[in-house]
């Protein structure tokens, strides 16, 4: 296995940690994000929606890697995901925590910039 296969590999299984730890525990995952907000019982619909889908892309990308198959596309689902997740806390802005938009743009977009990295060097 490639070494930026190896690293697809390990971005996954951190996704795929995060998801869960979000499944399990949505308000605390993201208190500081949300806000008292998050311990409202109607918040966990939509954060364990955000959870499946960080498991399921994850997991789908895990399985690509060992499989010798494509990866390009769950990095391109998984990079959008994290895009998206910037847009809709921007978009919220005075209704979060103070500096819940920046740090919602350097976690999200850290990891964006980790997929987009192993992303590019598939085609080195």
């Amino acid at each position: 296995m490639t070494r930026t296969r190896q690293a697809a590999l390990a971005l996954a299984g951190f996704r795929i940690a995060y998801g869960l730890a979000l499944a399990a525990k949505p308000v605390r995952a993201t208190q500081s994000w949300l806000g008292p907000g998050a311990a409202a019982a109607p918040a966990e619909v939509p954060l364990r929606g955000m959870a499946g889908r960080e498991i399921a892309v994850h997991t789908a990308l895990a399985a690509a890697v060992l499989s010798e198959t494509p990866i390009k596309p769950w990095l391109v689902v998984s990079i959008a995901g994290d895009c998206s997740d910037i847009a809709a806390t921007f978009r919220a802005g005075d209704g979060l925590p103070d500096g819940a938009p920046v740090k919602t743009l350097v976690v999200a977009g850290l990891s964006a910039a980790l997929s987009a990295a192993v992303l590019v060097a598939l085609d080195r």
